[in-house]
């Protein structure tokens, strides 16, 4: 496959709300796509109260009787996308802010968020699966969710691993993501999907509001469609994967030149 439509698709859940929340976002999702991918937490909403609430509405993959899993996995298999979406994930007693790619084949990956954000280290358990990549339609896709953005050694995890595409369920709040996402691509040349949700949550006293911005980025660090800051939609994108080759210039490559015994880790 020399290129791949991806998909951002930018939600508006209300919180608790758990069978609207993904009916409405997988509604969303645009025929003829590879790759679709949905916010953190798309079926639950974030804000929660405590990690009892959180575990209250977690599932497990596996699970026969977790709504929004069966209903990725349905989706995925009657339209041959791949689909990557943040789950409020429930495993022996501990929730973690997780992701899963869920192909149309039934395989399911899993990913646990590794940089929790502000009130988050107070639900969740921190990631503990690394930052896998998992071979995906027709190439390869790695999971990082929302504030890993702020890290490069999580995009950096990613592209060293294999990843050509990064699917990143998001929940953003704070306004430089996107605009960073666009070095992320550039300097490890990947593609990234960042998938953000819109609306604001207020059930523990301090109101959050989402910032949308959802949107498509080229390895070459190139915005192929953004959304508005408001409102629900798809940003839709395709990307040629040729671009993915870390050749910068005929004497340069990307990762060939890394100099790890330089650097300060």
């Amino acid at each position: 496959m020399n290129s791949l439509t991806i998909a951002a698709v930018q939600t508006s859940p209300v919180f608790g709300e758990v069978r609207a929340n993904v009916d409405a976002a997988l509604a969303l999702v645009p025929p003829g796509c590879d790759l679709a991918v949905l916010p953190e937490l798309f079926a639950t909403g974030y804000q929660f109260r405590s990690a009892a609430e959180a575990l209250s509405l977690a599932e497990t993959p596996g699970d026969p009787d977790a709504y929004s899993l069966r209903r990725l996995a349905a989706c995925a298999r009657d339209t041959g996308t791949t689909l990557a979406a943040g789950l409020c994930e429930r495993r022996d007693g501990t929730v973690y802010n997780s992701a899963v790619l869920v192909g149309p084949d039934g395989t399911v990956g899993l990913y646990r968020k590794v940089h929790l954000f502000w009130d988050e280290k107070t639900i969740f358990a921190p990631g503990d699966l690394g930052f896998p990549v998992f071979p995906a339609c027709g190439t390869t896709v790695g999971l990082m969710v929302c504030f890993d953005w702020a890290f490069p050694e999580a995009a950096r995890s990613l592209a060293l691993g294999g990843a050509q595409v990064i699917a990143h369920p998001s929940n953003l709040l704070l306004p430089w993501c996107p605009e960073a996402m666009k070095t992320r691509c550039l300097e490890n040349r990947v593609a990234a999907a960042t998938a953000n949700r819109v609306g604001t949550e207020e059930r523990t006293g301090r109101a959050l509001t989402f910032n949308g911005l959802s949107q498509v980025v080229s390895p070459l660090g190139e915005v192929l469609q953004r959304l508005e800051g408001t409102g629900t939609g798809v940003a839709v994108g395709k990307i040629d994967l040729a671009q993915t080759d870390k050749l910068f210039t005929p004497r340069n490559d990307l990762f060939l030149d890394r100099r790890p015994d330089q650097y300060r880790l």
